[in-house]
Order: C-alpha cells, then structure tokens, then sequence
C-alpha cells in the first residue's frame, strides 16, 4: 500500500509540474516597468480646425517627437503649423475620419486592461533583454493604409483603424475589403494588438536581413520572430501570433511532416524566385499546392518557427539572442528536423 501511495504521489508530481507556471515563462512579477498609453489620437481630433495654425503649433509643443513621426509619415505632410499643405491635409483628415475617430473612442475608452497586457510582455522584455528601452506607447489613427503597429523614434506606435474588430463597419466598405479582404481584416480585433507590438519590438531587436536568401533561410529568419514571440508572450495563443485559425493551426500540427514532406519533394526549398517564396511566406488565403480548405497562407513562417524551436530544443544553453543572432543555414544543420 504504501508503495502504491508513493507511486501516486510521484504521478501528481509530474502532473502539477508539467501544469507548473515554469511553462508559462520565468517569473518576472518583481520586475518593474511602467506602461502608459499616450492618447495622441484624442489629442489630434481635439484639435480646433477653425484655428488650425495655432491648434497644430500647440500639439507640436506637446508630443514633439511622434508629432513629427506622425504628421511625415502617416498623414505625409511635413508638418510645419504654418505650411498650407500641412494645414489642408491635417483639417482634412479630420473631416474625412471624424466618424472612424467617433466609433472606436468607445472601444478604447478603458485601456487598461491592455496596459496589463502589455506589462507583463514589457516584464518579460526586461528579463531577457534588459538593456532594450521599447519607448513609449502610442495610440494614433491614420488612413485605412497606415501600418496597425509601428517603431518610431519616439516608441511603438498603434494605429487603432486597423484593431477595430473584423465585424467594424468600415472594414464591410468595397475599398476595405479591396485592400484588407475578410482573411486579413479578421485578425483586426483588440486582441491582436499586444502580439503585433511584440513582433514589431523582435524585428527591432533583430532586424531581418534575409531578403536576398534562399526560400528556406527567409523561413527560418521568420521564424524567429515567432519563436521571440512566444517567449515574450508565453501564454498568448498560437492562433494570435501567428494570425491563423484555430482550424488552420490544427491542421499545420497534423500534417506538419507532410507538409515539410511537400517542400523537400517539390525541391524549392532553395529558390530564390521570388514569386515562388511569397508562395510561402506571403500572407494569402492558402497556400498553392496544399489544402485550399485548410492550409494558411505564410505556412513557410510556420515551419521555420517549427525548425528554430528544434533547434532550440536541443541547445538550451544558449541564450535567446545567440539564437536570434544564430545564422538560418547553421539551425537547419543542427535542428535535424524531421517532423512525422
């Protein structure tokens, strides 16, 4: 009996273990960071457009460093309050997204439970890369083409037009859906924000510098980003990383052999055709040559982070800047990855 008693004990053991926070990430609770969101975009729609001069010069003052970001680059004027072509673009934009403005100050009304979001990844940050200062945080809207997240000088900018959530009545528009059809625009929900600042964060740390590489380095480089990700964010989902349905995950973890399987046989693994690598890495419904129904676009980010955690699997001495900093050529060799 008592045997037997051990033996239980030494089951629940392994269980609570393996259920253990370990697998949620390191504790990073005592680490200390502060996240504020910086309403720039309720300052700007404030702005007096019958004083449109002076209302600008006044902004200006106030966020001197994303102003500049934000009036060059997303409204792509040189924002200069007393330049005519800064004040017609600034007062248009004003009118033209005054109801876009409207709909989702509602939404973004209370942010802070997405401040916690963004601590506990900002923790997270701090423990693994401590000397890395990610800036402020900003919330601005721009036009429909604007990126959703970017790095500025001054931060991470978020552009809320495009976190609106997939069923917001601009992305049903013609034009919308032109440039952001439904695969696209359903990952344009809130929930998405924080792996999005993430990634942006990872490509800053690391900027990719594959673009002339074969398929399979390009796939690999890719797919660090996500295995950065998910360590920053241990226990967000795989379906918010990497922007596949749960459908779409499923289905990449049953056939993930067949599908490496499809890449070595169709001997493109080592293509620099371009047309063939956005096949792969590109975003797209599917992807040609796999199941229309089932397959994601971009599975070739998919596989290589599935090659980077092999590979970090069986190096776990090393630190996740000298995997980041290891080259793609080298994980291929020593992953050996031969999934079934």
């Amino acid at each position: 009996m008592r045997s037997f008693i051990l033996l239980i004990g030494a089951v629940l053991t392994l269980f609570f273990n393996a259920c253990s926070p370990s697998d949620k990430g390191p504790d990073v609770s005592n680490i200390s960071v502060t996240v504020t969101i910086n309403r720039f975009d309720q300052a700007f729609f404030a702005l007096d457009t019958t004083q449109p001069a002076k209302s600008l010069a006044q902004l200006q003052s106030r966020y001197p460093g994303f102003y500049a970001d934000y009036m060059n680059y997303i409204i792509g004027v040189n924002g200069n309050p007393a330049d005519t072509s800064t004040l017609t673009a600034t007062t248009s934009f004003i009118s033209a997204y005054r109801s876009i403005y409207d709909s989702l100050q509602p939404l973004f009304a209370n942010t802070s439970e997405l401040e916690q979001e963004l601590k506990k990844a900002y923790q997270h940050l701090a423990y693994y890369f401590p000397s890395y200062n990610p800036g402020n945080i900003w919330f601005f809207i721009g036009p429909f083409d604007a990126p959703g997240v970017a790095m500025v000088k001054d931060g991470v900018a978020i552009g809320l037009q495009q976190f609106a959530g997939q069923n917001f009545f601009a992305y049903q528009t013609p034009s919308i859906q032109n440039l952001y059809p439904n695969y696209l625009s359903r990952r344009f929900a809130p929930t998405y924000i924080v792996p999005n600042v993430i990634k942006a964060i990872s490509e800053d740390l690391f900027p990719d510098k594959s673009a002339e590489r074969p398929l399979i380095e390009q796939m690999i480089e890719k797919g660090k980003y996500w295995y950065l990700t998910k360590l920053l964010l241990p226990t967000t989902s795989d379906s918010l990383l990497t922007g596949f349905t749960q459908t779409q995950l499923e289905w990449c973890n049953e056939n993930e052999g067949q599908i490496w399987s499809h890449l070595i046989r169709t001997e493109e693994l080592q293509t620099l055709n371009p047309v063939l690598i956005q096949n792969y890495i590109g975003e797209a419904p599917f992807t040609q040559g796999l199941s229309q129904e089932y397959s994601p676009g971009n599975i070739g980010q998919w596989i290589g982070w599935r090659i980077v955690k092999t590979f970090a699997e069986k190096n776990s001495s090393l630190s996740p800047t000298a995997i980041m900093n290891t080259p793609a050529a080298e994980i291929l060799e020593k992953a050996k990855y031969k999934p079934k």
